[in-house]
């Protein structure tokens, strides 16, 4: 690749500042990394590792280039490498928090290989980056309907209770993914969608057990919601705390304890509603799942977060076998050394599977790991905690709940560092 060319234009005045003015390719470099930046941020990356890999592509594409991510921000000085002192050059964007789009990652991942490899030139690059980044989602709407349903589901079976509380959450979770659809085009209600969400399968779980007595109405609520149960944000922000990334960190376990609040809330305000409008009815004890319930739980949970993940077809295989690794591992573990070890080595097994996933395929790790996480992340046990502190009641017996979840969340990061000790991912995503 040839040096980066510059021309420079004096203007003189009483201060004696200058101004210049930079070539095309300077140009073309500046806008790529930039809107580099910008897809991986809506992504869902972590700040450490999109900071680093957006250094390693401007090191790639000859050009100084230094970065500041958080959630809500995306700021970058470029500079020709011959010149920073007197060419910097800034940008400034405020962002939204960006969703898991592990299929966007992928091709976007791709993309700058190609990139840096000689296959594509910049002019292409910059045409294909903006191609996949206004990619429509690859899963069609009524899969997306089913699929929210089934995390749902999944996740009550993971909680080991009841065939009814699996068949409530599965009926209520579709009720609620209609509330997000609605919310789509009209921004206010967007913007409460957390409490609302909350609010409705309250209700809904209160009515429903004037039908079915057995029902545990608090697990049906929190299974409903699981999917804004931000328990991997507060993985991901205490791992960007972990890698020193202190204001990306702060903001991003901040932003996930309040919708945990926003959550509780909202359930709370419907049980109450539900009180006054339907009255209580006398709870009956269920029939609990078989334990091998809880790997069918995983084998659903897993097709469920390829289609709300949008995963790549070709990538899915690999996420499904550490959703199986990690559960497989923590059930081993916990039972040899206690949960919160047995959430370390589970981590840590599926961080070098991760890791040797990304190696051997030349692919973001994220794409493998993320959905074995998801398997481990106690944001439930957090809400679960919030509901005993608040009301005195327990959603399900779990002894010390408060700093399990608290262990738990250490020994998932714990484990993921320790797993890149071992097994070099080789790469900065």
């Amino acid at each position: 690749m040839k040096p980066i060319s510059y021309t420079l234009i004096f203007i003189n005045n009483r201060s004696s500042d200058f101004s210049y003015m930079t070539t095309s390719l300077f140009q073309k470099r500046r806008k790529f990394l930039i809107r580099l930046a910008k897809t991986l941020h809506q992504c869902g990356t972590p700040a450490y590792q999109l900071e680093g890999h957006l250094v390693k592509v401007s090191e790639a594409l000859e050009l100084g280039g230094s970065f500041l991510i958080s959630p809500t921000s995306i700021t970058c000085v470029f500079w020709p490498v011959e010149d920073r002192e007197n060419q910097e050059n800034s940008y400034v964007a405020r962002v939204q928090p960006g969703d898991l789009d592990l299929g966007l990652l992928a091709r976007t991942d791709e993309l700058v290989e190609e990139l840096c490899s000689g296959q594509r030139d910049l002019d292409d690059a910059l045409l294909r980056l903006e191609d996949i980044t206004n990619k429509p989602n690859p899963f069609p709407r009524w899969v997306i309907f089913i699929a929210f349903g089934l995390a749902s589901a999944a996740f009550s079976m993971l909680m080991g209770t009841s065939w009814a509380d699996v068949i409530a959450s599965f009926i209520l979770a579709i009720g609620i993914y209609g509330l997000v659809m609605f919310s789509e085009t009209r921004p206010r209600i967007q913007t409460a969608l957390e409490p609302l969400s909350a609010l409705l399968a309250a209700f809904g779980a209160s009515a429903i057990s004037f039908i079915e007595p057995t029902i545990n109405m608090a697990l049906v609520v929190l299974s409903s919601i699981i999917v804004f149960i931000p328990g991997l944000a507060l993985t991901v922000g205490l791992s960007e705390l972990a890698a020193r990334d202190l204001v990306s960190g702060t903001v991003r376990v901040m932003d996930a304890l309040m919708v945990l609040f926003k959550l509780y809330f909202g359930a709370f305000l419907g049980f109450a509603i539900a009180s006054v409008l339907l009255g209580n009815v006398d709870q009956i004890e269920a029939v609990r799942l078989p334990n091998w319930s809880g790997w069918l739980a995983v084998l659903v949970l897993s097709f469920s977060l390829m289609v709300m993940f949008k995963i790549r077809l070709k990538d899915a295989p690999w996420g499904i076998a550490a959703g199986f690794l990690g559960h497989g591992v923590s059930i081993w573990a916990s039972a040899t050394f206690g949960i919160a070890l047995g959430t370390f080595f589970a981590a840590l097994f599926l961080g070098i599977y991760a890791n040797l996933f990304a190696r051997w395929r030349k692919a973001p790790a994220a794409i493998v790991l993320l959905q074995g996480i998801v398997v481990l992340v106690p944001g439930s046990k957090l809400y679960m905690g919030l509901n005993t502190v608040i009301s005195g009641k327990e959603i399900l017996h779990i002894e010390q709940i408060g700093s399990q979840s608290f262990l738990i969340l250490m020994s998932l990061v714990a484990g993921l560092i320790f797993a890149n000790i071992i097994a070099d991912p080789r790469r900065s995503l």
